[in-house]
């Protein structure tokens, strides 16, 4: 890839990053498409935020945001989309005569890799682990799938609060405290980006459930998935919502050009086989 003065740079933030695919599935699309860009990963902390906000906008930068700062970005932004106001996080953002703009694509891809796992039936129960951007997200696609919601977090203060939220955007919701039956199971912390990390939710505490998405991606996919396949429970891991929100993401950053999915899809898999 030669980078000249002219090269375009996005970047994907977070706290921590170096696991992020994101720079492989892009650079590949960037390739195949013959653009003059590149995409890299940038570890920020949370204190630096607001320093590094105003060097994108300063610079009309564009990219995308990943777990602590999701929700941060979007109080941030000066206009948002109107799916990005309603979950209330922004996992993408490009400038605009000088202000920086949010959306949030999580939801797109949320639902796609839902539906390619057949867990977008009407009236199906839905177990949600965690309170974060990508919960959020979760919650919307489950108020317009008509779904019932539970919440589960190590911390009852967030569950509550995020209920209630849920609540308000038009998802029944309710704080899991024990085990609940339930036809969907979505892990939407980060427990599983490192081998040794504990199951999300203990299958035993999910009786009845028939398809379950880890949001995390891993080499030889997380534990959490495997454990539910050796129940016969149908089970994927966070590789397909990653690409589908990344190519919702490549049509922010270049509009009126059709992302290429299957490039960005084989650029995945490719990253965690290796």
């Amino acid at each position: 890839m030669e980078i000249s003065a002219k090269t375009r740079l996005l970047t994907v933030i977070g706290d921590p990053v170096a696991h992020s695919l994101s720079p492989a599935m892009h650079n590949a699309a960037f390739r195949a498409l013959g653009l003059d860009a590149v995409y890299v990963a940038l570890c920020v902390a949370p204190e630096s935020l607001p320093a590094f906000l105003a060097m994108q906008v300063a610079t009309q930068g564009a990219g995308n945001v990943t777990v602590p700062h999701k929700e941060a970005v979007e109080r941030s932004v000066a206009r948002k989309t109107d799916v990005c106001a309603r979950v209330g996080a922004c996992n993408t953002f490009w400038t605009d005569d000088g202000e920086m703009i949010g959306d949030n694509t999580d939801v797109y891809g949320v639902r796609a890799a839902l539906a390619k796992l057949g867990a977008d039936r009407k009236g199906e129960r839905w177990l949600v682990v965690g309170t974060g951007g990508s919960a959020r997200a979760t919650a919307v696609t489950a108020a317009d799938r008509g779904a019932t919601l539970f919440v589960r977090s190590r911390d009852g203060a967030r569950a509550t609060a995020f209920a209630v939220w849920a609540n308000s955007i038009g998802v029944t919701t309710g704080v899991a405290t024990g085990p609940v039956e339930v036809d969907v199971a979505i892990n939407a912390t980060p427990l599983g980006l490192a081998g040794h990390d504990p199951l999300p939710v203990d299958l035993n505490h999910i009786p009845g459930v028939q398809r379950a998405l880890d949001l995390v991606y891993a080499p030889g996919e997380t534990r959490w998935v495997r454990a539910l396949r050796e129940r016969g429970i149908e089970a994927a891991d966070g590789r397909e919502m990653l690409v589908q929100q990344g190519a919702a993401a490549f049509e922010r950053f270049f509009p009126g050009t059709a992302a290429p999915t299957e490039v960005m899809r084989a650029a995945v898999h490719r990253a965690l086989r290796a």
